[in-house]
């Protein structure tokens, strides 16, 4: 009997990866019956990231009320595995879906991701993994930390929880309390980003736009992280601004490294390593990857690159399907070990109305792959 693992990432904003490897089962029990099949949906700190774990890991879903990316009143998701681990997605409490329409990346606040850490750890757990994706913040991490006790006043001696626009406003930073509350506590950050905490390739400048910011604001909350940067040197004696992974999800990669000396590791590494992965690919005969775009980010660090590191030395071939694909990538695709690349989209249209078509187009692309195969007796 032959062996394939499914292991796709999402398609942003239009197939989860829990709804690929739904579809999979589907095409496979039709085409394919008589293969064994592996259901691996994964995600690299982004949305989706808790709901893959609960898929894939049979992790438990726990719901607490914290406060989303405008300080409103929200119910946030998080899987704890086990006993003593908890998986966290920042963008379940201030990712850029919440805030709709009203993006404003000088006024949203990380507070209730320090809710939800506090919470996971209050219920017992000593490893927090939090994945850093789809941020709609901007605020140095100052929101998540003063969930968790951190204390920032201003020149007058005031209490306050920094955003976006006022991190130029700190004085000064009182951390014992969250250093007590995380005694013990491992904090892991799951995140792919390379970029600096502020300049030209920092948080504003490259992730601001996406977030509401028009050139001046990016401006604007450039020369904020950079006064944080300041304080920070000054008050915690910490060098965290150049650190790979510090500009990731409006800098609080940087200010959980600061704040609590989190450790930050590869999104996808980490999240391949909780699915196990390896232990799923022994007796492997094909592996099924995929992701909304294939394109130069795919082939380092992502999904697709990822899982390449990992079947490439066992020698088992590994097939991409995925939404679109960059101009001129399918050699580069190839020369990383990809043995083929399938594109959903059947005919040229814009994605806003390919995606609508999403679902069926995924199905109609692996039921002819699995055909395929049938008829070379796979």
């Amino acid at each position: 009997m032959k062996k394939c693992v499914v292991v796709s990432d999402s398609f942003k904003g239009t197939l989860s990866s829990s709804e690929i490897c739904g579809i999979a089962s589907e095409c496979f029990a039709q085409e394919l019956p008589d293969c064994s099949l592996c259901l691996l949906p994964v995600a690299d700190g982004g949305e989706g990231t808790v709901e893959c774990f609960v898929q894939a890991c049979g992790a438990e879903p726990v719901a607490v009320d914290v406060s989303g990316p405008y300080f409103e009143p929200i119910t946030a998701v998080y899987a704890k595995l086990g006993s003593d681990t908890a998986v966290i997605e920042m963008a379940a409490a201030a990712g850029l879906t919440l805030v709709g329409d009203q993006k404003n990346p000088a006024k949203t606040t990380t507070y209730g991701v320090g809710q939800l850490i506090r919470h996971a750890v209050e219920q017992g757990c000593t490893k927090v993994i939090l994945g850093l994706g789809g941020s709609a913040t901007n605020d140095g991490g100052c929101g998540c930390a003063a969930a968790l006790g951190v204390i920032f006043t201003d020149a007058a001696g005031e209490a306050f929880v920094p955003v976006g626009e006022t991190l130029n406003r700190i004085k000064a930073i009182d951390r014992r309390a969250a250093v007590e509350l995380l005694h013990g506590v491992e904090l892991i950050l799951m995140s792919d980003v390379k970029y600096p905490m502020h300049g030209e390739n920092g948080a504003a400048y490259i992730f601001g736009p996406q977030k509401g910011a028009d050139a001046q604001m990016v401006r604007f909350l450039d020369e904020q992280l950079k006064k944080f940067d300041c304080i920070v040197k000054q008050q915690l004696g910490k060098q965290i601004a150049d650190r790979q992974g510090a500009g990731a999800a409006g800098a609080l990669g940087a200010g959980c490294m600061a704040f609590f000396d989190a450790e930050m590791r590869s999104g996808i590494e980490t999240a391949l390593e909780l699915v196990g992965l390896d232990r799923h690919l022994e007796d492997c005969d094909l592996v099924i990857t995929g992701e909304g775009q294939l394109d130069r980010q795919s082939l380092n660090g992502k999904v697709i690159s990822g899982v390449l590191e990992h079947t490439c030395p066992r020698g088992i071939p590994t097939i991409a399907i995925v939404g679109a694909v960059e101009d001129e990538i399918y050699e580069q695709a190839y020369a990383l070990g990809l043995s083929a690349v399938f594109s959903i989209n059947r005919r040229p249209e814009p994605f806003e109305q390919s995606r609508l078509h999403s679902h069926d187009n995924y199905r109609r692309t692996l039921t002819n792959l699995l055909r395929l195969l049938r008829a070379y007796q796979f």
